[in-house]
């Protein structure tokens, strides 16, 4: 059996660049109906197509995450009691 080293074994591990509509919502730590609406409402992008199957791009998921508000910018009810 061959040994491979650690500093090795870290390029042979691969986050995938394309990820399927559970996937991109549990990236996101949300449900996947919770992800169609932000698909739907504009708030994640639409996913790409390889051959017929749908696959969202991490990158562009990634972007949109960081374009989400912040609690404090949408206020709360819990900080006016």
């Amino acid at each position: 059996m061959e040994r491979i080293c650690n500093t090795c074994r870290e390029y042979l591990i691969m986050t995938p660049r394309g990820l399927s509509r559970q996937h991109a919502a549990e990236y996101l730590g949300c449900s996947s109906r919770v992800f169609d609406g932000m698909v739907d409402d504009g708030r994640m992008p639409s996913p790409k197509l390889i051959n017929t199957k749908k696959v969202w791009d991490r990158f562009e998921v990634d972007e949109s995450f960081d374009a989400l508000p912040r609690d404090k910018e949408i206020g709360n009810d819990w900080d006016e009691n």
